[in-house]
């Protein structure tokens, strides 16, 4: 498998399913106490974009599996990009502090820029409004151990679909899967781009797009709510025309089926009513938490240990608690 993670595009339905099982094993790693599996390994964080999630959940992953974190609070302003200097070289030179780097960026393709000329690992944590393929990876994830298959599913995406990279990789990764319907619901000025639509059709995917949220809730198995991202609009006028379109609250959960679940890439800003939160099909705490198990196995995969399961011998040797 690469050991580069710069797209969801790049991953087949094995090793979907091998991140997956993967991604098991280290939860039971993590549940242990965690593993020396990646001792003297290091990690290096830059993220020139605000994040909590990702970030503290790759850092707690490399953590856990023993291995060290260097990391700059936030790279546009505490890293010599403020001193002009280029994406290319911050690269070549961390690439020989660390032995994998993990990237959020505010450019579509940055981490395929650092990845060409990087001599470790690139684990794309973000590229601007292009991907976030390690959050399809732990959504997949999520999908699957709440509802207990992929196969099958029907997912409504909702509110910002234009500037919302979290959706166009979770599209990606889906599409490797069989009889999945998903709908796409998002203000007049925030579709889908054209370019996801039409790698869904390539591979067979049905999709919809329906701007009438309580009508498709009650359809899906997974209400997959997101943030309008304020940074990401050209205007504040544009912002405006997107922002408060689509809340979940306490009357739209209770028009969803009863085994579906809701789930948000987090943060959320007003667009699920926190008198959600103890509904049993609410997921996205559990969602989050996930993301730490995921990028254990990408890890692990990234400094050359493969998937390793939890019930490998080597695992089992490493294993703390």
């Amino acid at each position: 498998m690469n050991r580069h993670v710069l797209g969801a595009k790049q991953f087949d339905r094995a090793q979907l399913e091998s991140i997956m099982a993967a991604a098991q094993g280290m939860e039971q790693v993590a549940r242990s106490g965690g593993s020396h599996l990646l001792t003297g390994k290091v990690m290096a964080s830059l993220f020139f974009e605000p994040s909590t999630r990702t970030r503290f959940s790759f850092e707690t992953a490399m953590t856990r599996l023993g291995g060290h974190v260097i990391s700059t609070e936030n790279a546009s302003q505490f890293s010599s990009a403020i001193k002009g200097e280029t994406l290319e070289d911050s690269i070549r030179v961390i690439s020989s502090y660390a032995d994998v780097i993990v990237m959020r960026h505010y450019e579509i393709g940055a981490a395929a820029r650092a990845a060409r000329i990087s001599s470790v690992p690139i684990l794309n944590a973000g590229d601007g409004a292009g991907e976030h393929p390690t959050q399809a990876l732990l959504d997949l994830y999520t999908i699957q151990k709440e509802l207990g298959s992929i196969d099958g599913i029907s997912i409504a995406m909702v509110g910002d679909l234009t500037y919302g990279r979290t959706v166009h990789s979770l599209a990606y990764v889906l599409a490797n899967f069989r009889d999945v319907t998903i709908w796409f619901t998002a203000p007049e000025n925030t579709p889908i781009p054209q370019a996801v639509k039409d790698y869904l059709a390539e591979k067979g995917v049905r999709y919809h797009e329906d701007t009438d949220l309580r009508r498709v809730a009650g359809l899906v198995d997974v209400l997959y709510q997101t943030r309008v991202q304020r940074e990401r609009f050209p205007s504040e006028e544009e912002y405006k025309k997107a922002a408060g379109k689509y809340i979940v609250d306490r009357e739209l959960l209770d028009s969803m089926k009863q085994r579906s679940i809701l789930m948000h890439p987090l943060p959320r800003a007003g667009e699920i009513a926190t008198e959600c939160d103890n509904d049993p099909r609410a997921a996205y705490f559990r969602q989050a938490e996930n993301g730490v198990y995921v990028r254990m196995a990408l890890l692990a995969n990234a400094v050359g240990k493969g998937m390793t399961l939890v019930n490998n011998r080597e695992m089992k040797d490493q294993l703390i608690g």
